[in-house]
């Protein structure tokens, strides 16, 4: 029987899957401690729960990004939602109802930053 992965392991693989294409603008990954949070606890232990499903914690964190107005972050987990097979649709979708709540500047960011990191096609 073959060891299971650890949570840095299994954190590790899910950022590359959905970073995957990422250049610029985002984030830098901080060094020591707080990248290890990262990857083992957010990445390997909360984004594996299986109660939601991968696209809809990818959405909801880009909910939360876009309410928040963090702009770096959403260049990272717009790709992100493309990555794991969200749609543009539903990505604007989102945007378009979180105006609603967060406030039309928070949302023209959005759709700036969406514009930059995921052309229409």
């Amino acid at each position: 029987m073959a060891n299971e992965p650890t949570k840095s392991e299994k954190g590790l693989a899910l950022a590359r899957r959905l970073f995957e294409g990422v250049t610029g603008g985002g984030s830098s990954r901080p060094p020591n401690q707080f990248s290890e949070y990262t990857v083992e606890h957010l990445f390997g232990t909360v984004w594996q729960d299986d109660t939601l499903a991968l696209e809809e914690r990818s959405l909801l964190t880009c909910t939360v990004l876009v309410a928040l107005n963090r702009e770096a972050e959403q260049r990272l987990h717009f790709v992100g939602a493309k990555n794991l097979g969200v749609s543009r649709a539903k990505v604007e979708a989102m945007i378009t109802h979180t105006a609603h709540y967060a406030g039309w500047p928070c949302a023209a960011s959005a759709f700036r930053v969406l514009g930059e990191v995921w052309p229409e096609d």
